[in-house]
C-alpha cells in the first residue's frame, strides 16, 4: 500500500513520516528511486576500466552497492566533485567519461521491495524542480546522458537521437520533460507531493517536524505538519539570486534571471534591434547565456564583469571548444571587442564609440542604476561611464533560500558565520552519508554541498539511501530504532 493518497501530504501532526525530501528536483528524484526499493548490484558481466575499482567490487559482488563500504570503494578516485561518494556513482554511471569515452553502467538496477523505505518528497511545482523555470532556448553544460537518472535512459526519452558531439546536448525543456516522465516510468509518483512548501524544519523530541502547505486548485492553500524520522535538503541553490546592493537595483528594468530576457525579447515590440543596449553583469555560465539569447535577438549587448578578460578562473577556460563553441564565442568577444580604455578621466573628452552588437567591459563593477535607465559604471582605472540602457540582468550567482530552518541554515555552513553558498561556503556534511555533521537525522545533497552538476548530484542519493538502509537494518539486528547514521 502506498504511504499515502497520491498527491497529498498529511496533515495530522501525529503522524511520522521515516523520510521527508524537500524538493523535487533531480537530486530529490534520484533519492526517491533509490528508497523506492531500486537497488544497485555490480552487472556480472561488466568489466570497469579502473581495475582496483573492479578489484574492489568483486570482492563483494554479492553485495548491492548501498550495503558495501562507500569510504573503501571510494579511496584512489579522482574527479569533478570534491564530494567522494559523488565521484564513485559517476564511475559507476558512467566509465571514464573525464577522458571522453561512453562506456556502459557497471551497475545492474534490481527491485527488491525488502529495501523500500517510506518517503515524501515534497516539491513547489511538478519533478523536475528549476528545470521547469530555466530558459527554454539555450543548451545544457552537461551532455544529455549525463543529466539522465539511473534506469532509463535519457535517449530513449528524447525525440531527436544526436549524433554529433556538439549536439549532444539538452535544452532545459528535454530535460524537464525527461525527469517528469521518468517520475512516472519508473513508478515513483506515490512518493512525491506538488506544489507543496515548506515554511519550518524544527528538531522536537528527537525527531524533525516539518510544517509548511500545500496549494490547490482555485489558490487555496491548506496547511499540514508532520514529523520525520530524517529530513533531506534538495532544494537545490537558485531559489534567492545574489545582488550587487547598489543604488536602483530594485528599479522595474532591473532583472537577476536569464528567463526574464527570454520573456522580454518574445514579447513584440518591447525590445529588439532599435532598443537600447541590454547590460550584462557577471562572468559566468548565466551571463553567457543572457548574451546569446540578446545577440540571437538582434539585441546590442553591453557586459561589465569584474574580473579580468583573461582571468584563469573564467568557466569558460575549462570548457572544450569542440563541445562549447557557443560559449567560446562569448568568451572571444569578452577579451576582443573591449570598450577602449580611457587613462584618465576627462569630462570633455568624446566617448568611444560601442560595437554594434556587443562590448565587452573587463574589470568594471555597477556604482548605481538611475530611475531614467542609465547605468553608473566604474573600470579599474577610477573612471566613471554612464550609459543609457534598456534592460539589466544582474547574473552574479545565486544562494539557496533556507528561510524555514533557524538561522537560514546557516549553522550548518562548514563556515557558520556566512550564508550557505554552494562552493564557497556548502553545508558541513560527512562525505560518506551526507549526514549534516552539526545535526543528526538531517541530510543535504544537491548544489547545497558543492554539486551544481546532475552528474555528481546523484552521488548524495547513493550515499544517503546506503546510510538508512545501514540504519535500518541495524535497528532490526538491535531491537530498537535508530535514527541517524552516525
Amino acid at each position: 500500500m502506498p504511504l499515502l493518497e497520491e498527491g497529498s501530504v498529511p496533515r495530522d501532526c501525529t503522524r511520522t513520516v521515516p523520510v521527508v525530501i524537500i524538493g523535487n528536483g533531480p537530486s530529490g528524484i534520484c533519492l526517491s528511486y533509490l528508497l523506492s526499493g531500486y537497488t544497485p548490484y555490480l552487472d556480472p558481466l561488466a568489466v570497469h576500466p579502473n581495475p582496483i575499482l573492479f578489484r574492489k567490487l568483486q570482492e563483494a559482488k554479492q553485495l548491492p552497492i548501498t550495503e558495501q563500504d562507500l569510504e573503501f570503494l571510494c579511496e584512489g578516485l579522482e574527479g569533478r566533485s570534491g564530494n567522494p561518494v559523488a565521484v564513485l556513482f559517476d564511475t559507476l554511471l558512467h566509465p571514464n567519461a573525464d577522458l571522453g569515452f561512453e562506456f556502459p553502467s557497471v551497475l545492474q538496477w534490481r527491485m527488491e521491495k525488502k529495501h523500500h523505505i517510506p518517503h515524501l518528497v515534497l516539491g513547489k511545482a511538478t519533478p523536475g524542480g528549476a528545470w521547469h523555470a530555466m530558459e527554454g532556448s539555450m543548451l545544457t553544460i552537461s551532455l544529455g546522458i549525463w543529466m539522465e537518472l539511473p534506469g532509463v535512459n535519457y535517449r530513449d526519452l528524447t525525440s531527436g537521437k544526436r549524433r554529433s558531439v556538439s549536439n549532444d546536448r539538452a535544452t532545459p525543456d528535454e530535460i524537464s520533460s525527461y525527469y517528469k516522465n521518468y517520475v512516472k516510468l519508473m513508478g515513483l509518483q506515490k512518493n512525491f507531493v506538488d506544489n507543496t512548501y515548506v515554511t519550518s524544519v524544527q528538531k522536537l523530541h528527537r525527531k524533525e517536524r516539518v510544517r509548511g502547505y500545500q496549494q490547490l486548485q482555485g489558490d487555496t492553500h491548506v496547511p499540514f505538519s508532520l514529523f520525520a524520522e530524517n529530513v533531506v535538503l534538495a532544494t537545490g541553490a537558485s531559489d534567492s539570486p545574489a545582488r550587487l546592493g547598489v543604488e536602483g537595483e530594485d528599479l522595474p528594468y532591473v532583472f537577476h534571471s536569464v528567463r526574464d530576457l527570454g520573456v522580454a525579447v518574445s514579447c513584440h515590440g518591447k525590445l529588439g534591434s532599435s532598443s537600447d543596449p541590454v547590460l550584462v553583469v557577471g562572468a559566468g555560465l548565466s551571463a553567457a547565456d543572457a548574451v546569446l539569447c540578446a545577440l540571437n535577438h538582434r539585441v546590442s549587448v553591453l557586459h561589465a564583469f569584474r574580473k579580468r578578460a583573461d582571468d584563469l578562473g573564467l568557466i569558460f577556460k575549462q570548457l572544450p571548444k569542440t563541445l562549447y563553441p557557443e560559449y567560446h564565442r562569448v568568451y572571444h568577444m569578452m577579451c576582443s571587442q573591449v570598450y577602449p580604455a580611457s587613462p584618465v578621466a576627462n569630462p570633455i573628452a568624446p566617448s568611444p564609440s560601442l560595437s554594434p552588437d556587443y562590448t565587452s567591459f573587463p574589470e568594471h563593477c555597477v556604482l548605481s542604476f538611475q530611475p531614467d535607465m542609465h547605468c553608473v559604471m566604474r573600470g579599474s582605472n577610477g573612471v566613471l561611464r554612464v550609459f543609457k540602457v534598456s534592460m539589466v540582468l544582474v547574473l552574479i550567482g545565486a544562494y539557496p533560500n533556507l528561510f524555514f530552518l533557524k538561522e537560514q541554515g546557516q549553522y550548518l555552513g562548514l563556515d557558520p558565520s556566512r550564508p550557505i553558498f554552494c562552493r564557497q561556503n556548502p553545508i558541513d556534511i560527512n562525505p560518506y552519508t551526507f549526514e549534516c555533521n552539526t545535526e543528526p537525522g538531517l541530510f543535504a545533497m544537491g548544489p547545497l554541498v558543492g554539486d551544481n552538476f546532475v552528474r555528481f548530484l546523484k552521488g548524495g542519493a547513493l550515499g544517503i539511501a546506503s546510510c538508512l538502509r545501514k540504519s535500518n537494518q541495524a535497528s532490526l539486528r538491535g531491537g530498537h530504532k535508530q535514527q541517524t547514521c552516525c
